[in-house]
Formats: structure tokens, C-alpha cells, sequence
């Protein structure tokens, strides 16, 4: 047990070191679980002298800070203490962020700025995503007489309608839940992005899901503007048109702000701003980007059903790798564009079970390891990954000793090529790891049960089989 005096020196001495000193720290911040440093120079880092403390669980470098993973309550206290015994300059968790995207380079950024929009809706789409999940259970015709619950028990047919009310919720009314949150990423009126995303799903909108069907029947209503024809159509489950109109709208009314006057903003600036955006919206952004989106869908179903086993082994194997990077947020994004033009998302199940894969290498490793730290560590770092964090696993365990993140990737190649060849889709995102599979569609469960025993069998057993080539010194 790390007693509050070896916290306030051995061990805050060994961090600073760690770290390359205190001239090196320029930002440092905790969030739940980690604490977070924007250093000058990430060459000077000693990461074998941090994971040497007992409460660290782990280390990683990712989008411009060194991250120590050390777990929730306890990083508290640790924060706190090498504040006081170093007098650093501490900050927030967006202080740290702003500091660290000095360094990032464009790529690096437009992920970043991916992953600021739609990490704070994961709540919201997450919990859709189960409910989603629920309703397929009742309503699916999984059983051998072809029936569903709902068919076989018709008084849970308004509890099923309930349920799907509830669950599709978040789906349909994406644009606005993006709305606000890019616009709030962008440094706009927040409110402003909500009004924005709501009014490109108007119910006066043809209904983008039956977008096609009105093509062909030649049956699309439009507007009839100066020459031009606009179709009067909505962008239900689509995020970039309403990711670039909330870009402008946030540029356009930081130029109104700078010019009209405070005693005149509440009346002209915002009505003007969402005036503009409205109608570039209509005209131009959403027909581009409605076009971009349709294109990119294009391309990912195309690779997946002509090239599927080998777009699997491929995707099932650097998506973990693509986490260490932080750009697996973008995936977000797809597959919603996903789900709104094919109904079902392809990379959500492949991601689920890279979570599965790494959480039974550690649990390998919890077999494995004669140190009690490892051991507990690999333990609790494999029932998180099993319900879809893989953060403690993979950097605290699996990347530490290499063998076991090589494994997990085999895995989940493996599982993905399987589901990929099969088309196994998801009706929506939801948690990953083990309960994943409420998410995807009733008619792919055998072979996703099946990908999953692969994920579990395949790291869990080559873990073991390499154990003699694990360097237990972790570097």
C-alpha cells in the first residue's frame, strides 16, 4: 500500500524523472482515470521508471500528451500532491488539449476535432444503441417457426413500439445532437446548432430514407429559386452536411459579432447567421456533402463485398494499433453515414470484437504473471475490455509486453475476416466487447457468436503458447 508520505516524495520524485524534470512539464491535468502532461520534449520520457510505481497501471502517448494511467480517486490524490511538491502549472482537461493540438499536424487535428464532437454524444448514442439492441430481441424472428416474441406474445408488441420509439430517438434526431456539439466545438452559440441540425431533418423535408425510392418514381418536391431547382430534401442520420454547415454558420456569425453593434446583436446576429447558413445549406453544402458521403459509403461497401476477407483481416488487424494513434474516433462518424445510407453499420462490429481480442490476451497474461500487481492489473484490465474499454488493457498490459497485443491483433483479424465475408452488420453503435451483439442484426448472431469464440480462443491461446517470449520487464 502507497502511503501519502512516499506519494509526496519517492514516488512524485520518480514521476518528475520519469517525465524528463520539471523544465519539461509545460501543462499537467488529470481526467477520470489518468493524469495528463503536455511536455516540451516526449524524447526525454523514461516510461520504465513510471510503470516501476505501484499505482500506475500503465502509460501511453497519444494527440500531444503523455498520459499515466494510474485509476479513479487515486489519480486524484496524485495530481494533487505533485502539484503542490513540484509547483507545476496545472490547467484543465481542454487547457491540455489546446496545448497539446499546437503540436499535432492537420491530420492529426481534424481527428482531434472528430473525436471532440462525438465523444460528448456517446451517452446519448450508446444508450440508443442498447435499446436498439432490446427491441431486436423482441421483434427479430429468431426463433425456428420463424416467429419473434412479439409474434408469439402480441401483448408485448406496444412495449416493443415504446421501446423502439426511444431507441431510434437519438438516431433521427443525430443531425441536431451534431448540431450542437460542433458548433460548441467550433466556438459558436450552441443553441444555434441545435436549430441548425434540427432544421435539416424538417418534417416539411423529404425524409432522406426515402430519398430513393422518390428518385425513381421522379417524385422529389423542390424549390424553384432565381433558375434554380433545390430539392426539398432532409439529411436524416447524415453528420458531414451538417458537420460543414455548422462550420460556416460558427464563422459567419463570429463576423457578424465583430461588426454590429451589442445594442442590435440579439436582434440581427443570430437571425442573419442561421438565415445565411440556412439557405448555403440547402443550395450548396448539402447537396456537396450529401454527394461526398454517398461516395465514401460507396467505397466501404464495395471494398467489403468484393475484397471482404481480405478488408477484415486487414481492418480487424490495425484497428488496435489505429486506437494507440487516437484516430479510431473518426470511425464514428462513418458509421453513422453508414447506417443512415445502407441501414447498418459494417466497421461496429469489427470494433467490438478487436475489444474482445484484447481483453482475452490480458486475461492470458492475468494467468501468466507470478507478480501480483501485473496479475490484479490483467484481471480488471480483462473484464474492461470484455465491456468495451480497452484503454487499461491495451496500455497498461498488452502494449507493455508486446507478445500479448501481437496476439489480440491475430484474433481479431481472424473474427473480422469471418464477419466481414458473412456482411455482418449493426443496427447501431453501442457498448463493444461481449454485449455488443445486441446490436447487430438477429439473422448475423451465429456467425458473430462464432467470430466471438474466435476473439476469445485465438489471443487467449497464443498468449499462452508464446508465454516463454514475454520479456515480464515490460520494455
Amino acid at each position: 500500500m502507497t502511503s501519502t508520505s512516499s506519494i509526496r516524495n519517492e514516488s512524485l520524485e520518480q514521476i518528475l524523472a520519469g517525465v524528463g524534470g520539471k523544465n519539461n512539464i509545460k501543462l499537467v491535468t488529470h481526467c477520470i482515470t489518468r493524469l495528463r502532461f503536455v511536455l516540451h520534449d516526449e524524447s526525454l520520457i523514461n516510461k520504465t521508471a513510471i510503470e516501476g510505481l505501484d499505482f500506475v497501471k500503465g502509460t501511453f502517448v497519444t494527440n500531444g500528451q503523455f498520459q499515466i494511467i494510474i485509476g479513479q480517486g487515486k489519480v486524484d490524490s496524485v495530481h494533487d500532491a505533485l502539484i503542490a511538491y513540484a509547483g507545476l502549472n496545472q490547467g484543465t482537461k481542454n487547457d491540455a488539449a489546446t496545448a497539446a493540438e499546437q503540436k499535432m499536424n492537420w491530420i492529426q487535428r481534424m481527428v482531434k476535432m472528430l473525436a471532440d464532437i462525438f465523444i460528448p454524444l456517446l451517452p446519448a448514442i450508446v444508450t440508443a444503441g442498447l435499446l436498439m439492441g432490446l427491441n431486436n430481441l423482441l421483434t427479430e424472428k429468431i426463433f425456428a417457426n420463424h416467429q419473434s416474441i412479439v409474434d408469439m406474445l402480441p401483448h408485448f408488441a406496444p412495449i416493443a413500439s415504446i421501446i423502439q420509439l426511444i431507441a431510434s430517438t437519438a438516431f433521427v434526431f443525430l443531425p441536431g445532437l451534431v448540431g450542437w456539439s460542433a458548433v460548441k466545438k467550433f466556438g459558436g452559440n450552441p443553441l444555434l446548432g441545435i436549430v441548425l441540425g434540427l432544421m435539416l431533418i424538417h418534417p416539411d423535408l423529404l425524409n432522406a430514407w426515402g430519398y430513393a425510392a422518390a428518385k425513381l418514381k421522379g417524385d422529389i418536391p423542390a424549390w424553384h429559386l432565381f433558375g434554380l431547382t433545390i430539392e426539398k430534401v432532409g439529411y436524416q442520420g447524415q453528420v458531414l452536411p451538417v458537420l460543414v454547415a455548422a462550420f460556416v454558420m460558427v464563422k459567419i456569425e463570429a463576423w457578424l459579432n465583430k461588426r454590429i453593434p451589442d445594442a442590435f446583436k440579439l436582434l440581427v446576429v443570430a437571425p442573419i447567421t442561421l438565415l445565411v447558413t440556412g439557405f448555403l445549406a440547402f443550395i450548396v453544402i448539402g447537396p456537396i456533402t450529401f454527394a461526398i458521403a454517398n461516395g465514401l459509403t460507396f467505397g466501404l461497401v464495395f471494398i467489403f463485398t468484393k475484397f471482404a476477407l481480405v478488408g477484415g483481416l486487414v481492418f480487424g488487424a490495425l484497428y488496435a494499433p489505429i486506437v494507440i494513434t487516437g484516430m479510431h474516433q473518426s470511425f464514428l462518424a462513418i458509421d453513422f453515414q453508414l447506417i443512415a445510407s445502407t441501414g447498418g453499420a459494417l466497421i461496429w462490429p469489427m470494433v467490438a470484437l478487436s475489444n474482445i481480442a484484447q481483453g482475452s490476451a490480458t486475461l492470458a497474461m492475468m494467468i501468466l504473471a507470478r507478480d501480483e500487481k501485473i496479475k490484479g492489473l490483467a484481471l480488471t484490465s480483462a473484464i474492461s475490455a470484455y465491456l468495451g474499454i480497452t484503454e487499461p488493457a491495451m496500455f497498461g498490459v498488452n502494449l507493455r509486453f508486446k507478445i500479448p497485443f501481437f496476439c489480440a491483433i491475430v484474433g481479431s483479424a481472424l473474427g473480422s475476416a469471418l464477419i466481414a465475408i458473412n456482411h455482418v452488420t449493426a443496427s447501431a453503435i453501442g457498448v463493444g466487447g461481449l454485449p455488443a451483439f445486441l446490436t447487430i442484426f438477429p439473422q448475423y448472431w451465429l456467425v458473430y457468436f462464432m467470430a466471438m469464440g474466435i476473439v476469445i480462443i485465438v489471443p487467449f491461446l497464443l498468449t499462452l503458447a508464446f508465454a516463454k517470449k514475454i520479456n515480464w520487464a515490460g520494455n
